[in-house]
């Protein structure tokens, strides 16, 4: 691919849509194309696309509460109206070569508009377990591309052709995929010569698995060498403070954070993981090549977050306990096994590496511009 593209993109709500989404515009612009966001300036991507310094055209959606037959009304005309004004600004400024969703209701108008003007539409699924979005908007797409393979057998009745079904990985943004070593030791302040365990169950952190972590606070804390950098989440910062009551000795050793802004660095210097399963948190553990042991969020959509984590167990790059075991011998067992056992990770690191995740937004890329050639 020679030409210069446009690209529109379409994705909100969540920044397990939304990172994604600005990792491959990050690896699209590398390539010299143009790229157009569609989203609501009033969620996160309102704040997330500008400050990557990316244009976002403000449309205005809402989803479809099952629970509440009654929404489905208003979530069709806020569609269509949006569908009109995509339609309008094409006509505008140009109908573009490709469309690419990432699974929110907010890709529904983009798509549909990009349909009416037989602009090739590319789908991303992060997910092991699709979105209604992505389901519904499968049958428009000339390709659908999906982080996990677990991901293909939802899809496969709702295509033309298999082979349009793509494992291409979830894309990390560049700022984590080329995170360093040394930099994210300095930036936590961590001796080179340290182990490093990193703690976190996502970006509202993880209420039953912080307990269970520091209730190993005198195993933890009694290897020489281990230091802890702990993301609680914001609602439970205080509650886990309060917990571990460390001395301003352990405080050296044990930090606790309502939030980890530079996720890139600290994954860079760790040795250990201890997190949730969630689609983000896999993509960068795997791009990163860092051992990790997931528990994952047991009220996940159809159990999600477990066949996320087999993605890294199953290729020996991580260790898998439920939720329930985070009580029983098995959770310590595990974590301070691997604590203590430098080889094993290096096993698991070198098992994760193989999965080549650090390559997904070129993967993604590279189906982009096949998609839009058959355009031409």
């Amino acid at each position: 691919m020679t030409r210069t593209l446009e690209v529109a993109i379409a994705a909100g709500g969540t920044a397990g849509h939304i990172n994604p989404a600005i990792a491959l515009a990050e690896e699209l612009r590398s390539r010299g194309h143009h790229v157009t966001f569609y989203g609501q300036t009033a969620k996160l991507e309102g704040t997330l696309v500008p400050q990557a310094g990316l244009e976002l055209v403000p449309i205005v959606v809402t989803g479809f509460d099952r629970s509440r037959p009654w929404t489905l009304v208003s979530a069709l005309v806020r569609e269509r109206s949006a569908t009109s004004q995509i339609l309008a600004r094409f006509r505008e400024s140009g109908v573009p070569d490709v469309a690419i969703g990432f699974g929110a209701y907010v890709e529904l108008p983009l798509i549909s508009a990009c349909h009416a003007e037989g602009v090739p539409v590319v789908l991303h699924e992060q997910n092991s377990v699709p979105g209604l979005a992505n389901k519904t908007s499968a049958k428009r797409a000339a390709r659908v591309c999906v982080s996990l393979p677990q991901a293909i057998p939802a899809f496969s009745d709702r295509v033309g052709d298999p082979g349009a079904i793509v494992v291409t990985g979830n894309p990390v943004r560049q700022s984590v995929v080329t995170a360093d070593h040394a930099a994210g030791r300095a930036a936590f302040g961590i001796p080179e010569d340290a182990t490093m365990l990193l703690v976190f169950g996502g970006s509202l952190g993880a209420m039953h698995l912080n307990r269970g972590v520091c209730g190993l606070k005198d195993e933890l804390l009694g290897r020489e060498g281990l230091w802890i950098v702990h993301s609680t989440g914001k609602d439970d910062y205080d509650a886990v403070v309060s917990s571990l009551a460390l001395s301003e000795d352990e405080k050296a050793r044990w930090q606790v954070m309502p939030y980890i802004s530079n996720m890139g660095e600290a994954l860079a210097a760790a040795d250990l993981v201890v997190s949730r399963a969630g689609a983000s948190s896999i993509a960068e553990i795997a791009a990163l090549a860092v051992p990790s042991l997931l528990v994952p969020y047991p009220f996940a959509t159809a159990d999600h977050q477990t066949t996320n984590a087999h993605y890294l167990v199953d290729a020996g790059a991580a260790v898998l306990v439920a939720d329930g075991d985070i009580d029983a011998p098995v959770f310590s067992e595990q974590l301070l096994s691997l604590v203590d056992d430098p080889e094993r990770r290096a096993a698991m690191r070198a098992a994760a590496r193989g999965l080549g995740q650090d390559r997904a937004a070129s993967a993604l890329a590279d189906q982009v511009e096949s998609a839009a050639a058959t355009r031409e």
